[in-house]
């Protein structure tokens, strides 16, 4: 008999070894808002046939947990990988990216039109699915038996994919006669999808799946025709370039051809951001450019990038930085818990903010603020700048897209930019790599070399960063007049030597635990590649450090 600590039930109980998940949540009389879909054991990720053979403390989440809300997701892209091998046996299912609350899917091979006929019917064989119940089957092969399984289903890119992870054992998962893999954890049936829809959208597929916070429905779906076009456009010059997917860009590196890679990649982005500053130029009337995007998005760099393509069309840039307008601490607004809310517009001196950006347009002398984040408030340091005739303002900040930033500013005096680490690569065509993660493993880099913080700290504030992007910046993010994609293919194996560490040292003891090894699980799929090869304007190098801006 072993000891289980039931958090959900706050009960210690003896348990036969090998008791599995479902009977214990059974036995301890779990209720959860919605259907229990797994537990965090020792702070580990376990599905709910998974059984115990020491003791343990357990704590059974449902779909409003990330946890629940990931398992949730794969399980449904299983299910439409079934559908849509059963129904169209020659076509190719590839999930794509996030966009209007589900994941955007392409049919490769498939000849005809995609309709809202076909979404449909494969919506119908996905609720069949739902009504039959079946189990997902999860189980671990000696990982030379696992490939042949792969090989002999037509899956050649499994074999690629684990090529470069040396595990001893790979994971298979079953529904009824086909076979996937993916990265984590499914629901243990279909009878646990209940709330999805099929759509036409665009050229494709959206796959729409509940959000966490109201998993009984559905988001209304919306057009975000620019979000879309450069998620578009960088998961085609990935597949252009030959690396859409993990292993492609390990194979580059094994094979010596990392460097041009990164080469072509900077280049890349580097034409995108002479583009927009050629484009500022034939709008004579623009003054101020404004940058906005979430945490870690790189706007930092993109900002000196765009200022020195700026510089060669002929202005004279001057930066100012959204986050020296604060106002005092004492007079932050509050959150709805009671908190002071930082990422509130209100939290920006907005009357000192408009009236200083007209007085640089009228060509007066001022004095700008530099705010002390120790203090809490504005120091006047003697600062002072003026624009000449051919200045141009350059702003960043997170409510640069939020007309009532700069409402005092004609609007076509204003070019917008919205700069965001968008992912372009792919563990495989079944398991898109969300852009938080890209976002999150930066800025635990970040955070950790230059504000000394720890994975467990960025991991512990992360959720009411994202909260903020949520209510702050992705409202306005179709208002920009350009976007950026600022992801690069290469990245996350020039991060994983620097998060690896950092990642490893999160307790076990912690609830982010269970976190800290999800990231590192991802990593683990990248082969290292070394940081001398990324060039010191590299938007990476804000990250890692020895960039040739000074921050």
């Amino acid at each position: 008999m072993i000891k289980i600590h039931c958090i959900n039930s706050q009960r210690e109980t003896e348990y036969p070894h090998g008791t599995c998940l479902a009977d214990i949540a059974k036995n301890e009389n779990v209720k959860l808002g919605f259907p229990i879909l797994g537990a965090l054991v020792n702070n580990k990720v376990r599905d709910m046939s998974y059984r115990v053979h020491k003791p343990c403390y357990i704590c059974f989440f449902d779909i409003t947990s990330t946890y629940g809300s990931d398992m949730y997701k794969r399980s449904l892209y299983f299910m439409l990988y079934k559908v849509v091998s059963d129904l169209l046996p020659d076509v190719k299912l590839r999930i794509l990216h996030s966009i209007s609350g589900g994941k955007y899917c392409a049919l490769d091979g498939y000849n005809g039109e995609i309709t809202e006929e076909l979404a449909a019917r494969l919506k119908e064989g996905m609720m069949d699915l739902v009504k039959r119940d079946i189990p997902f089957i999860r189980r671990e092969y000696p990982t030379a038996q696992a490939l042949a399984e792969y090989a002999k289903h037509g899956m050649d890119e499994k074999s690629r994919l684990f090529q470069y992870r040396k595990r001893l054992f790979t994971t298979i998962y079953a529904l009824d006669d086909k076979i996937n893999y993916y990265y984590g954890f499914l629901v243990p049936s279909t009878g646990y999808i209940t709330v999805f829809n099929v759509e036409k959208y665009e050229n494709g597929l959206l796959l729409k799946m509940p959000w966490p916070k109201h998993p009984d429905t559905l988001s209304n779906t919306r057009r975000h025709p620019k979000l879309f076009s450069v998620y578009q456009e960088y998961k085609d010059w990935a597949m252009k370039m030959g690396v859409p997917y993990v292993m492609d860009l390990n194979e580059k590196v094994v094979a010596g051809e990392i460097g041009d890679m990164i080469r072509i990649t900077e280049a890349f982005l580097e034409n995108r951001f002479a583009k927009i500053a050629k484009e500022i130029r034939e709008h004579e009337k623009v003054k101020l450019v404004m940058i906005s995007g979430p945490s870690s998005s790189g706007k930092t760099t993109s900002c000196k990038r765009i200022s020195v393509q700026l510089a060669l069309q002929g202005y004279t840039p001057v930066q100012v930085s959204v986050d020296d307008f604060f106002v005092e601490r004492e007079q932050t607004p509050l959150d709805k818990n009671g908190e002071k809310d930082f990422e509130a517009l209100e939290a920006i001196d907005l009357e000192l903010f408009n009236n200083t950006l007209l007085k640089l347009m009228q060509g007066e002398e001022v004095e700008l603020p530099t705010f002390d984040f120790q203090q809490g408030k504005k120091l006047w340091l003697g600062k002072k700048v003026q624009m000449k005739e051919n200045s141009i303002l350059i702003i960043e900040g997170i409510h640069c897209l939020n007309p009532k930033l700069t409402s005092a500013i004609p609007d076509e005096l204003k070019y917008k930019i919205f700069v965001s680490a968008l992912t372009s690569i792919s563990i495989d065509s079944q398991n898109p790599i969300p852009t938080t993660d890209n976002r999150l493993i930066r800025r635990i880099v970040r955070d950790h070399k230059y504000r000394g913080y720890s994975a467990l700290d960025t991991l512990r504030r992360w959720h009411s960063v994202r909260n903020g992007e949520v209510k702050n910046i992705f409202p306005y993010q179709e208002n920009a007049d350009a976007m950026v994609n600022t992801a690069l293919i290469f990245e996350l194996g020039i991060l994983k030597p620097y998060a690896t560490p950092v990642l490893n040292d999160v307790p076990e003891t912690e609830p982010e635990y269970a976190e800290a090894r999800r990231l590192l699980k991802l990593l683990s799929y990248f082969k290292t590649i070394p940081q001398e090869q990324i060039p010191g304007t590299s938007i990476l190098r804000e990250f890692v450090g020895g960039s040739q801006f000074n921050y």
